[in-house]
């Protein structure tokens, strides 16, 4: 039996002629494709709210809310250009909502999320229901649900938008539509959702029709009361801090099928234990002062800045003050295909 060629010259013949037939050599990317661990093509980045807001007031001046049918800055991770992402999965932007302005009707397959970052009294609509926006409160607009936004108050509405739309181009499964008005009509008085299920209890006949919540506003109030309450229960957690995540109430799960989102209380002084996961995360500061580091950087950090923590990166969160952190992730799509990993080194 002879043995095979191993000259360079036999291989690269060999290669050129299966690549005439769409194939290639696994064991020259094999590596590459099954690695020993992750390593994000993507870096730690920082975005300076102090910096950033100038240039999203900027942008009200220079075109329309109806015009740019969504004014938002979008945040693009630096090793990312070009592609709209701020990590491999996610989309992040700030949208800016000036006094009397409206964001016309659309809906979407892509996922949102609003977290709340300056203003109050703003207003988004889903499916026929308005809730107004404060700060910190977290919104949601589900797939394919009608939406549109409001400033009827007498200031700027900044908001940090997270999208599934890497994840949606991923299997080519983009829908849109626009609505035949710039505002739905209103057809559930505010606080409906609320009122059916944000206490605890259900509609006794209501059944999910899906994977996300019935309730499309969490507001701010009720998380900081959860987690003054989760301070007084107990100790921090070493690596979290006092830390909660957002849930939908029929199902215990996410309340965005892709995505995570949490909130956590990080005590004035507190160090958190190194800790790493798979999920990048994007970061916005709510409330407190203080750094991060993320690898080999450290990102110091203040209310309304946002920064992102790549997969696989170790992470220590160092509040100089009482701080609130938000954050969100493509944690519960690596938890339902059984890929999301964790590493807490507490000891490290």
């Amino acid at each position: 039996m002879s043995t095979p060629s191993t000259g360079g010259n036999a291989r690269r013949d060999f290669y050129e002629r299966i690549g005439g037939l769409s194939m290639a050599p696994l064991w020259e990317q094999l590596h590459q494709l099954v690695p020993p661990q992750p390593k994000p093509g993507y870096v730690a980045a920082h975005w300076d709210y102090a910096q950033v807001r100038p240039f999203l007031m900027e942008s009200g001046s220079l075109i329309t809310a109806k015009e740019a049918v969504r004014r938002v800055l979008i945040l693009e991770n630096p090793s990312l250009r070009g592609t709209a992402c701020v990590t491999p999965t996610l989309y992040a932007g700030l949208q800016l909502i000036l006094p009397g302005e409206v964001a016309p009707s659309h809906r979407h397959t892509q996922s949102a999320l609003r977290f709340i970052v300056e203003g109050r009294g703003a207003y988004t609509a889903v499916d026929g229901e308005r809730t107004l926006m404060h700060e910190g409160d977290f919104v949601i607009t589900p797939s394919w649900t009608w939406h549109d936004h409001g400033n009827d108050s007498s200031g700027p509405m900044v908001w940090l938008d997270g999208l599934d739309i890497p994840m949606v181009a991923l299997f080519n499964a983009g829908f849109a539509e626009n609505g035949a008005d710039d505002a739905q009509a209103v057809i559930a008085p505010s606080g409906t959702a609320d009122a059916r299920f944000a206490s605890g209890l259900l509609p006794v006949d209501w059944r999910p029709g899906g994977q996300t919540s019935p309730i499309f506003n969490y507001p701010y109030s009720r998380t900081r009361e959860a987690l003054r309450g989760l301070e007084r229960a107990g100790p921090p957690d070493p690596c979290h801090g006092w830390k909660l995540r957002y849930v939908n109430p029929a199902t215990g799960g996410a309340p965005i099928a892709t995505m995570g989102t949490f909130m956590q209380l990080l005590p004035k002084g507190f160090e958190t234990a190194p800790y790493r996961s798979t999920d990048g995360t994007v970061f916005s500061v709510v409330e407190g002062e203080g750094e991060t580091r993320i690898g080999d950087v450290t990102v110091r950090w203040r209310p309304r800045d946002h920064f992102v923590v790549p997969s696989w990166t170790t992470v220590v969160h160092r509040p100089s003050s009482e701080a609130v952190l938000f954050s969100f992730s493509d944690r519960p799509v690596q938890e339902r295909l059984d890929l999301w990993r964790e590493q807490r080194l507490v000891d490290a």
